[in-house]
């Protein structure tokens, strides 16, 4: 089955209010894979892969975060789907990009 891929690139006050591990807490909670990563531009980033369902609750967790974030504005792009057997296995917390 196919997965959808998507690239998430979130604005606001989201560095510092533990955005990165709400997220990646989120995403294992709906089954995603992926990673996120804080930017130097002061954003975080994420690569999610699953089922349709799934990413678009997590792209619409996204627009608020945990608490003490404040977000602006969520980028949304969706990347080339890719087949179940081709996603890596679990979330992962990436360093600073």
């Amino acid at each position: 089955m196919p997965l959808l891929t998507r690239r998430l690139t979130i604005h606001g006050r989201v560095q510092h209010v533990g955005f990165r591990w709400a997220l990646s807490a989120q995403a294992t909670a709906l089954g995603l894979s992926g990673w996120v990563r804080n930017r130097r531009d002061g954003s975080v980033e994420a690569l999610i892969y699953g089922h349709p369902e799934a990413v678009e609750s997590i792209t619409e967790w996204a627009w608020h975060g945990p608490p003490g974030a404040r977000v602006e504005r969520v980028l949304c792009r969706n990347e080339p789907d890719i087949d179940e057997s081709e996603a890596p296995p679990g979330f992962a917390l990436r360093p600073t990009f």
